[in-house]
């Protein structure tokens, strides 16, 4: 389970406050993967980060049952002056895992070869999310947060990537942003549409793909 309760985040634009989470309170359910839908810009990312502790929110709290990935892709976390063994080592460290099957099965999957021995910060971006997807797959999580994760890299290493995470979702729960349809419908049950610092949780995933085509058509004022 994971609760979000009060919620609020807001950002500061040249035109103004933007509030992508408005005073929000909803509950993810237990063994239930979850799409989240919305607009460009509706803050979809940012809700991710915030449940995966990777950004705070303005006010109100997230809680949780079971151990949550930060989001898959996502590098901020990461120390650039440390190798990707350096970096593995310290994730194990963190969440309790052994240090040497999260350092080679890291290796292995990320397909890095002698850049694994070499700091982050000389890594292109395609190297640092292949790392980043490599060491969430090695750790045993209860929820994958995935923010568009599903669709980097190449043909090959998407395959790859897609068919482990098939594997973890036989025993985890994911909540996932996407805006390609088929990627929802694949790994998700139901859906939640985020829209104006509001979200609505939605149990039947046709409602929710169907209210969200509604919203993408709708006129903007």
């Amino acid at each position: 389970m994971i609760k979000l309760q009060n919620v609020t985040k807001k950002y500061r634009t040249s035109a103004g406050t933007n509030t992508v989470l408005d005073n929000v309170s909803v509950t993810f359910p237990v063994g239930k993967s979850v799409g989240i839908l919305g607009l460009n810009g509706a803050g979809k990312s940012t809700l991710i980060r915030i449940i995966g502790d990777a950004e705070p929110a303005d006010s109100g709290r997230v809680t949780s049952e079971g151990r949550i990935s930060w989001p898959l892709g996502y590098t901020g976390g990461f120390q650039g002056n440390l190798t990707a063994r350096e970096n593995a080592r310290f994730v194990a460290r963190i969440y309790g895992e052994s240090t040497r099957y999260i350092e080679d099965f890291t290796k292995e999957f990320s397909e890095l070869g002698d850049y694994f021995d070499v700091p982050l910060r000389s890594y292109s971006a395609g190297m640092r999310a292949r790392f980043a997807f490599s060491v969430s797959l090695a750790c045993n999580f209860d929820y994958y947060l995935v923010d568009e994760a599903l669709e980097t890299g190449d043909a090959r290493y998407r395959e790859k990537f897609r068919l482990a995470f098939e594997e973890r979702r036989a025993n985890a729960s994911v909540i996932l942003v996407s805006h390609n349809e088929q990627t929802i419908r694949r790994n998700c049950d139901m859906a939640a549409i985020l829209n104006e610092g509001a979200i609505t949780l939605y149990e039947d995933l046709k409602d929710a793909l169907h209210n969200y085509k509604i919203l993408q058509t709708a006129p903007t004022s």
